[in-house]
């Protein structure tokens, strides 16, 4: 096998290698049937043996929270945008969402369609790059669910802690940072994630949520964009991006024995650690651009002083087997997206590739 990318791509992301391997030993026989999981029924028992499984999985790394279900949907993250205000918006109701940043606003703008839109607090006068303070969060008196985005990939910032909401339902899109650190579910309504940055490929979105949410859904909305369908169906009303749920079993079953979510986030602050010591240690060569207090651990972004040179860091980390360092587009600059998947070793190359180039171009 030719070397391993350092991959830094900020999704479809990176992927334990345990876990390609693992898949790539089960791909063309799985458990001795003599069809792929990818050739079966979605009605056979093997196949909803594994379906079954993730969900499970998934419920006890977060610690079997009484009371909810996991649900598998198509459409990623964005149909979630809209999927969220078409079932929970009811006569004379708004969805009030906290304005962090590019995700944010998508989810914002989906509501404003569906029914109703308020703003609850925002960053918008510190450019996005912190996140507002929990104080600050007001969400409408007619408010029917409060929206955040925990982690913004574009900006690069996150939620250290979370709202305290009451019995207002707190609804997350936890895209890129799901089960990358300890969190109590509890707290929430609902969350959603698409998986293909911490959970496993494109094609499937996990939801997360109370089942007294999901359990009655509007009947003027198409059968297919209300929870309750997915609810009442065990996510099987239609035929399932089975293959990447599969795979998403398997990187739950590799995130419980990197020590459950305790494991996983001690590794995680350390990479990040590393790397924005090396930016903040780099005597200005490199800049962190979200404010201190809301950095995330997952999506690193900086800067350097001129577009010039960080052209010439791109091109140069390309040269030497860096993937994916380049900023988003709508906001420019430099980006390591450090999901859990993302081996330490990756970080400490990227770091040493940092300072020397630092020192050749400083």
């Amino acid at each position: 096998m030719s070397k391993r990318a350092y991959n830094f791509n900020a999704g479809p992301a990176a992927l334990p290698l345990e876990v390609l391997e693992r898949a790539q030993a089960e791909f063309v026989d799985f458990r001795e049937t003599g069809m792929s999981i990818m050739e079966m029924s979605h009605r056979g028992a093997v196949y909803e043996s594994v379906h079954n499984e993730a969900q499970e999985r998934l419920l006890s790394l977060l610690g079997n929270p009484s009371g909810y279900k996991v649900l598998f949907i198509q459409g990623g993250a964005t149909t979630q945008f809209a999927m969220i205000p078409l079932n929970f918006l009811s006569e004379g109701k708004v969805g009030s969402y906290v304005m962090t940043g590019s995700w944010a606003d998508k989810a914002f703008k989906e509501a404003k369609i569906a029914g109703g839109a308020h703003v609850a607090a925002t960053s918008e006068d510190k450019k996005f790059l912190a996140i507002p303070d929990l104080g600050s969060i007001k969400p409408a008196d007619n408010a029917a669910y409060l929206h955040i985005t925990s982690n913004e990939t574009i900006e690069g910032t996150q939620y250290s802690e979370f709202p305290d909401t009451g019995s207002l339902p707190l609804i997350a899109d936890m895209s890129s940072d799901i089960l990358s650190r300890a969190f109590d579910v509890n707290k929430f309504g609902l969350i959603y994630a698409g998986a293909q940055k911490n959970l496993g490929p494109s094609g499937v979105t996990v939801v997360i949520a109370k089942e007294e949410l999901i359990a009655e859904s509007p009947s003027n909305i198409p059968t297919i964009l209300r929870y309750s369908t997915h609810y009442k169906n065990n996510s099987l009303y239609n035929t399932p991006p089975s293959y990447s749920i599969y795979m998403v079993n398997q990187v739950l079953k590799w995130i419980e024995e990197q020590g459950g979510l305790a494991g996983v986030e001690a590794k995680n602050r350390d990479k990040a650690g590393l790397l924005y010591n090396t930016i903040d240690g780099s005597g200005g060569f490199y800049r962190g651009v979200a404010e201190l207090g809301s950095r995330s651990i997952m999506n690193v972004t900086f800067r350097m002083e001129s577009e010039e040179l960080e052209k010439k860091f791109i091109k140069a980390s390309e040269q030497e087997g860096f993937v994916g360092l380049k900023g988003h587009r709508s906001v420019g600059g430099l980006r390591a997206s450090i999901y859990n998947a993302v081996p330490y070793e990756s970080i400490k190359a990227l770091t040493d590739f940092m300072s020397h180039f630092q020192k050749t171009n400083g």
